[in-house]
């Protein structure tokens, strides 16, 4: 062995300064600590427990009575809310029913009607009597009027109307010429001025001939039976009712200046006239939001809506839970006399043990600790369990880093893992030793084959070190084609003959596309008091050099003494073996 080589074999040797610093600290602090023992720092105002257990249960408490508060509000909102979108609804498709019997009926009485006087059309006393008693016996209509096939006025009623002789040119009175059938109409601006709706039958004679019409009309802005009907569903709470035509035209309104106005962009007002039914929570036209019902008059292609203001809704809400609020006082108070009575009744054996462990140094603390009244487990066994807890707390942090820190492609320990590993070793003075484990010419066998049957590989070489060792043994990853086999309670020579174990098993391994590979194994062991587990990964490192140096594929067993004990074939014979060329 050359000097260099040897040199660079001799062990790591401590140079003792952190000892001496180490027990330099220990004295200054041992010298420091009578100073402030059985006292606690001046100017400082700590939190007792009894005070800590009254704010984390009154916190407790209040925020579990906000929370039941909130809880309850919700709910009791919710279902308020759904309440009145069902009421709502039931109330538009109860008025629109009946709105729409209310305009069958007057369509009958005018057919019927009809029938009466369209075989007698030029007898202007009989068409006056029949549009008088249209008009009076069941108030359906404000006005009434029969014109001939022309639209000349033939009866009205009243009379006061004064068109008789004259030709009606509104949009109803053409629509009636027009469609030539019975018919609602939209609304319109009548001759008087009068916005209206104008319901109307037509006139056929014996021969089927068209004769004319005979028809009412619905003031919208005045009183009328359509506004009756619909003004009786009106309530002081906030809610109404309202009703739109096929042209989002507002037919009927509690409030009579916005009769006849036209509303876009109202969603529950698109989908009642596309037919739909049902209910809504809503933005309307002024910025409030409504809880809407609505359903369609299917008869007229109107639609009705009955909806009542959100915050009218809630307000019964908001006082019942005001009341609920103060009701609750007496017993709320009660809960936290309580709470102050078990908490310093818990605090006070704990209080007592902190008291005592600030006068550890005492004499009679032993005394005084078994004079403490515990009378629950958990303040006996305070500082036993603290400790245990710590201690299963490190443990599983200990197993999370561990999980954490795996090879991800062989499953192997990582670097980390290993050093966690060694280091709980040392620390119960367990002797173990190391394998530092290499595959030769590994470049080559990613430059001809690729690195994906190197991967391959390499989980074909970490499978083979986990089926040759036992469960106690650790198998890691620390490089690109390294691996380090740790054997806990093995001594070095039962180590090198597990390594050559390996370096044979391995060889007689084939890998597809591959064919065989060949490993160079390093091996060292730890001794208490003498080595480090670094120095030993070192060493192992440096044994495993040596196998390089002196031909691979062979098992070097690191010694202080500056030889090199080989296991395994001679550097010719390991390169002739191999499907894998030797570098140059």
């Amino acid at each position: 062995m050359e000097p260099s080589q040897t040199e660079h074999l001799l062990p790591l040797s401590d140079t003792g300064t952190s000892g001496t610093e180490t027990r330099n600290a220990r004295t200054e602090s041992a010298d420091a600590e009578p100073e402030s023992a059985g006292a606690e720092p001046a100017g400082h105002d700590y939190l007792t427990l009894n005070r800590l257990i009254l704010l984390l249960a009154f916190s407790a408490a209040m925020l579990t009575l906000l929370n039941s508060f909130y809880a309850s509000y919700q709910v009791q909102k919710k279902q308020l809310i759904q309440h009145e979108l069902n009421s709502n609804f039931a109330y538009a498709t109860k008025l629109a029913s009946t709105t729409n019997n209310f305009l069958k009926a007057a369509q009958q009485q005018l057919a019927f009607a009809a029938g009466e006087i369209q075989g007698q059309i030029h007898d202007s006393a009989l068409l006056l009597h029949h549009a008088d008693r249209l008009r009076l016996q069941t108030d359906s209509f404000n006005s009434v009027v029969i014109a001939d096939h022309t639209g000349q006025v033939l009866a009205t009623s009243p009379n006061t109307l004064e068109i008789i002789g004259e030709r009606l040119k509104s949009d109803g009175a053409r629509e009636a010429l027009l469609q030539k059938k019975a018919l609602i109409s939209a609304p319109y601006i009548s001759a008087t001025g009068r916005l209206l709706v104008f319901i109307s039958h037509p006139l056929f004679d014996a021969q089927g001939n068209y004769l004319g019409y005979i028809g009412g009309s619905l003031y919208l802005k005045e009183r009328s039976i359509l506004n009756d009907l619909l003004a009786t569903h009106y309530y002081k709470d906030g809610s109404y009712i309202y009703v739109v035509d096929a042209n989002h035209r507002l037919i009927y309104h509690p409030d009579q200046s916005r009769v006849g106005e036209v509303v876009e962009g109202n969603q529950v007002i698109s989908r009642v006239l596309e037919g739909n039914d049902g209910a809504l929570r809503i933005t309307n036209s002024k910025n409030i939001e409504m809880l809407a019902g609505f359903a369609p008059i299917g008869i007229a292609h109107w639609g009705v809506i009955a909806q009542r203001p959100v915050e009218a809704t809630l307000a019964s809400l908001n006082s019942l839970m005001a009341e609920v609020f103060y009701r609750s006082l007496p017993m709320a108070a009660v809960t936290f006399l309580t709470i102050w009575l078990l908490s310093r009744l818990i605090a006070r054996p704990l209080k007592q043990l902190a008291e005592t462990a600030r006068t550890m140094d005492q004499p009679n603390t032993y005394n005084r600790l078994t004079q403490i009244r515990s009378w629950y487990f958990e303040s006996s066994e305070l500082k036993r369990a603290m400790l245990k807890g710590f201690s299963l707390l490190q443990q599983q942090i200990g197993q999370l880093r561990h999980a954490a820190s795996t090879d991800p492609l062989t499953g192997a320990y990582n670097r980390r893992s290993l050093d966690l590993c060694l280091s709980r070793f040392e620390q119960e003075g367990k002797f173990f030793s190391v394998l530092a484990v290499d595959i030769d010419h590994f470049k080559q066998v990613n430059d001809r084959f690729g690195h994906e049957a190197g991967d391959k590989a390499l989980v074909s070489l970490c499978q083979k070190m986990s089926e040759l060792s036992r469960e106690q043994d650790i198998v890691a990853r620390t490089g690109g084609e390294e691996f380090v086999l740790v054997l806990p309670n093995t001594p070095k020579e039962h180590a090198l003959a597990m390594a050559e174990r390996l370096r044979s098993s391995v060889a007689e391994m084939m890998l597809e596309q591959i064919g065989t590979i060949r490993i160079s194994v390093g091996v060292a062991s730890f001794h208490q008091n003498s080595h480090t587990p670094k120095q030993v990964l070192k060493q192992a490192d440096q044994a495993l050099y040596q196998a390089k140096r002196h031909g691979r594929n062979r098992c070097v067993l690191y010694q202080e003494a500056y030889l090199a004990q080989t296991c395994g074939q001679t550097a010719s014979s390991s390169a002739a073996s191999q499907k894998v060329p030797e570098e140059a």
